[in-house]
């Protein structure tokens, strides 16, 4: 379908959003028309919780640790936002010109943002220098195997959004866009930044779908564990869930003024695959599933001194590594090894028969298989780390600053029988870059971050 969307492309700092629905009450910005296929945004899409009552009270009872910044927003003005360091902006321009020379003067470029910082204590980026920082935030991505393709990362502008209702209809629009049928895209969605004057929304969710994960005092935890706290302040918000293994949790997106609001994630947004194996016919029975799109919805953007704390992003997964291995086998997440090593009819007396290493294999297997099956876009481990060793060649030979996380980098399975396993890398913090929101530790059960940003062979 032809969809337009405004931005600002020139070198004055005009950008805008979505044409149509969502912007009705904006000025006219400039206009490109693109192509591509994407179902138009609708309100309907999000809905709010039947029942509301005090957000937090309950759930926030025994954890007076947890979500520190929410709960003094409750009693206390919203924490202002400091000017932009004019320094940061500065070397910001600079070397956005320098990796773009055809971007215009730079000498007139900074004078507009000095004049700007000087006049209100920010700047705006125009949309080239928001789309380059945006692909190289990616780049600077120390955690993530799935570099090589960061100059594909598209840009969908919404800076002029920040109502929680649009936030969580772009994400879902987002989402959609990014799963096309299982030919999937990689998707920023850039929503209002911090300034002096007004915070920017956010997305507390950890990624736009995430399965939830329910206390059971007779029989555990049913679901994913890492999102029990998630569930618990979804349901204190008045959500119901259907107590299965595999329900997806509604979007929570906290206002500009700290407020939480709860949207309903549509069924048919969510492309899901059921997990299968090749040979063994028994696998299908454990009724296993997972999402085809990461989203990750709980980091922020900064680029040149300015935050944009909700910047939805998604690249695809390392299906092997990640889902199988990971997310459906790690003891403290859906913990399926023991249920395949059982299926198996492997030796489980003791871990020296290997049974652990065994069942993880086939349960990496199975998931490659059952992506590969469905005709959803995913890698797996062995292809990502050669691919990831051609990045890191490139960027050595580009004389660029980069960055890498050995320990995040190497997969958690067959590490060593990877090309990235063998050598050493520079791991240090560089900007543009993504960063998680140090409260958002807060809503994970195990308190630390759920795989690596990029998820792999996700930015």
């Amino acid at each position: 379908m032809r969809e337009t969307i405004l931005h600002g492309g020139d070198m004055n700092g005009h950008h805008g959003g979505r044409a149509g629905q969502l912007n009705d009450r904006l000025p006219t910005l400039i206009a490109q028309t693109i192509e591509y296929e994407a179902p138009a945004v609708s309100y309907d899409e999000v809905t709010l919780p039947k029942t509301g009552g005090s957000w937090g009270a309950k759930f926030l009872q025994g954890r007076e640790r947890l979500l520190p910044s929410w709960r003094r927003s409750r009693t206390a003005a919203v924490p202002s936002i400091p000017a932009v360091d004019v320094a940061e902006a500065e070397e910001f321009i600079r070397r956005f010109h320098a990796e773009n020379p055809a971007a215009g003067d730079l000498e007139e470029r900074l004078a507009q943002v000095h004049a700007s910082v000087s006049r209100m204590g920010t700047y705006e980026h125009t949309f080239p220098e928001l789309q380059w920082a945006t692909r190289v935030a990616w780049r600077h991505a120390a955690r993530c195997s799935g570099r090589d393709k960061w100059r594909t990362l598209r840009v969908r502008d919404r800076r002029t959004v920040s109502d929680p209702q649009e936030v969580a209809a772009e994400t879902i629009a987002h989402l959609r866009e990014a799963t096309s049928g299982g030919r999937i895209r990689s998707w920023i969605t850039v929503f209002a930044p911090d300034t002096p004057e007004r915070q920017g929304p956010r997305i507390l969710n950890p990624q736009a779908v995430r399965y939830a994960g329910y206390r059971k005092p007779a029989d555990g935890i049913t679901g994913d564990p890492l999102n029990i706290a998630l569930t618990e302040l979804a349901t204190s918000l008045g959500w119901e869930g259907d107590g299965t293994a595999f329900d997806v949790l509604p979007l929570i997106v906290i206002d500009p003024q700290a407020r939480p609001h709860m949207f309903q994630v549509p069924r048919d947004a969510v492309l899901e695959v059921s997990i299968s194996h090749p040979e063994f016919g028994w696998f299908a029975e454990l009724g296993l599933r997972w999402y085809a799109v990461p989203v990750i919805t709980d980091m922020y953007l900064e680029a040149g001194g300015i935050r944009y704390p909700c910047a939805p992003f998604n690249g695809w997964y390392q299906a092997s590594s990640e889902v199988g291995v990971r997310n459906l086998g790690d003891p403290d997440r859906y913990n399926m090894l023991p249920a395949v090593a059982a299926g198996m009819g492997l030796d489980m007396s003791s871990v020296a028969t290997f049974w652990p290493d065994r069942a993880a294999v086939e349960l990496a297997v199975a998931v490659q298989h059952s992506f590969r099956a469905a005709n959803v876009m995913a890698t797996d481990h062995q292809t990502e780390a050669r691919r990831f060793i051609q990045f890191a060649e490139t960027e050595e030979a580009s004389g660029r600053p980069w960055c890498a996380d050995w320990s995040w980098i190497n997969p958690p399975i067959s590490a060593s029988t990877t090309p990235a396993f063998h050598r050493t890398y520079p791991d240090r913090l560089l900007k543009p870059g993504f960063f998680r929101h140090e409260d958002s530790r807060a809503l994970m059960a195990r308190g630390s971050d759920d795989g690596p940003p990029c998820g792999g062979s996700v930015i």
